[in-house]
């Protein structure tokens, strides 16, 4: 290993201390931080070996950059669009619009979901089947690439308009970001309350429950794009659509990364981030 990465990972480590005993930080924090030195291990490791994909795409993110996420063949097969929520504009959701062509929808991390009370969408349909028996008729218990649909509730911001046009979208969105940030220390019901304060449902934009223990068991895109926007030291939420081609099909992953490369992106395969997450959750 040479000196030039012992130097660099010195460098972040008298940083993180100075910034813990000057300013305070709390548990939480310094628990970020010290998996995130643990992280910067693990890739100056891996740099050797001459895979910086993960390092690359984690950079992109924490810049405001797009990256595409492929989950994995004998799945979904399908390549998303991906960026951090809290980078969202109307031009990202006209990019998305354009490019993509898919759903757009918005990740929640576990944590968040529990102080929100966000449900499974096939939940509200099990619940509610009882005084509308159409709904129990309509329950996903068949999806053939995995066991259960992440899709929560759709909303909109307060201030939005129909909530569907590119700056309506957005505002909803980056409002959310905000949001998740703030209910991260509220308990009581007072972020459900917040919640409630800010947003309406119906809406506009999609909301998609990653699952309790992240990509031990479902591995999709809601869970792949959550997992690296926390360990890229985000807000644990991805905004994320999957990219369609003008036959009628998805894009295939040779076109995916084909347009990754014309635009400068990261390309990344689901068990890429599966096994960067496993070295991070430790």
């Amino acid at each position: 290993m040479s000196f030039k990465y012992f130097y660099l990972l010195s460098n972040k480590l008298v940083s993180y201390f100075f910034i813990i005993f000057n300013f305070n930080l709390t548990y939480q924090f310094f628990s970020s931080y010290i998996k995130f030195i643990h992280f910067n291990l693990y890739y100056i490791t891996d740099h050797m070996t001459g895979n910086s994909n993960i390092l690359n795409a984690i950079e992109n993110l924490k810049n405001g950059k797009f990256i595409l996420i492929y989950d994995a063949d004998g799945r979904e097969e399908e390549t998303d669009l991906v960026i951090g929520s809290q980078f969202i504009t109307p031009a990202v959701i006209r990019t998305m619009r354009t490019d993509g062509g898919g759903l757009i929808c918005t990740t929640v991390d576990y944590d968040t979901q529990l102080r929100l009370g966000l449900p499974y969408l096939s939940e509200l349909f099990s619940e509610m089947g009882g005084k509308y028996g159409v709904l129990n008729k309509l329950i996903p218990n068949d999806i053939p690439y995995d066991e259960i649909s992440s899709f929560s509730v759709t909303i909109n911001h307060r201030k939005t308009f129909t909530g569907i046009t590119d700056n309506d979208r957005a505002l909803t969105i980056s409002e959310l970001s905000n949001l998740i940030t703030t209910v991260s220390n509220l308990e009581n019901g007072h972020a459900q309350k917040l919640f409630g304060a800010q947003f309406r449902a119906p809406g506009h934009v999609h909301l998609l429950n990653a699952s309790k223990n992240l990509l031990s068991s479902r591995k999709g895109h809601t869970e792949l794009a959550t997992a690296i926007t926390i360990m890229a030291g985000l807000v644990p939420s991805a905004t994320i659509c999957e990219m369609m081609d003008n036959n009628g099909k998805a894009r295939d992953k040779n076109s995916a990364k084909e347009y990754a490369q014309e635009h400068e992106l990261v390309f990344l395969e689901g068990y890429e981030i599966i096994k960067a997450w496993q070295k991070w959750s430790k």
